[in-house]
């Protein structure tokens, strides 16, 4: 078997899924004022249980120092960076984009999960090459988590353009960028990557996410004033992560 081979190819799948994401928008337009505060309350859930119980515990056993208050200081840290971070990216786009919130949350929901996929196409590939059944059941359960990420930018982007052209690109370019993290780990980070740069990434990346969530995901949704589309959208994207996480753990 050629283990590089595959060690490729699994990550490039998991990370296409994120594709289907996009399929939402064939729905009828007379439900958008619904399909959109639950796509934006879903894609919160799925972020924030991503950030709390996956990137945060990750990225806190990859810190190794052997005093446990300077983990956790330096881990909240890391975190807020990410969160401020995502602050100011945001508050960049706003002076581009002043009357269109929808698409900016589409464009900070592909730069967060390409900062995301990134590492996680390094983790799939690297896993894979090191245990082959492993690396499958990895790549399963990020194909499944990516699906709803997809729909955290073909929604925004497709609503606020009317281009499903657009929205299928972009939803592709950040599927693709998983697979763009496993060539990174074939081609360099093979030799170099180390747990200090797995932390500094999944913890940042982490803080980025709440952000998005809490600061745009979230509110957005609310402004529709469908309180329990929002609630069940967000009760949803939280369950599906629970089992995600259940199946990858």
């Amino acid at each position: 078997m050629n283990t590089k081979f595959y060690s490729l190819l699994i990550p490039f799948f998991s990370g296409i899924s994120t594709t289907i994401g996009f399929l939402p928008i064939f729905i009828s337009k007379k439900y958008q004022n619904i399909l959109i505060p639950f796509s934006l309350s879903f894609s919160a859930g799925v972020m924030i249980f991503l950030s709390c119980f996956s990137l945060i515990p990750e990225a806190f056993l990859c810190l190794k120092t052997g005093d446990f208050l300077h983990q956790i200081l330096l881990t909240i840290i890391s975190i807020l960076i990410g969160f401020f971070l995502s602050s100011y990216i945001d508050m960049k786009i706003e002076t581009k984009i002043k009357t269109n919130s929808l698409y900016k949350l589409g464009i900070l929901s592909i730069i967060v999960l390409i900062l995301h996929n990134i590492p996680e196409g390094i983790t799939t590939y690297l896993t894979t090459e090191a245990n082959y059944s492993l690396g499958i059941s990895l790549a399963f359960a990020i194909a499944l988590h990516n699906i709803p990420e997809g729909i955290a930018i073909a929604i925004p982007i497709y609503y606020s353009t009317k281009d499903k052209k657009k929205a299928f690109n972009y939803t592709f370019i950040s599927g693709f960028s998983e697979f763009l993290g496993a060539i990174f780990a074939y081609l360099f980070f093979k030799n170099y990557i180390n747990k200090l740069l797995l932390f500094y990434l999944f913890s940042t990346t982490a803080g980025i996410m709440l952000h998005l969530s809490f600061i745009d995901l979230l509110p957005n949704s609310f402004q529709y004033k469908k309180k329990k589309t929002s609630l069940l959208g967000f009760a949803l994207g939280s369950l599906i992560m629970i089992l995600c996480l259940s199946i990858l753990h």
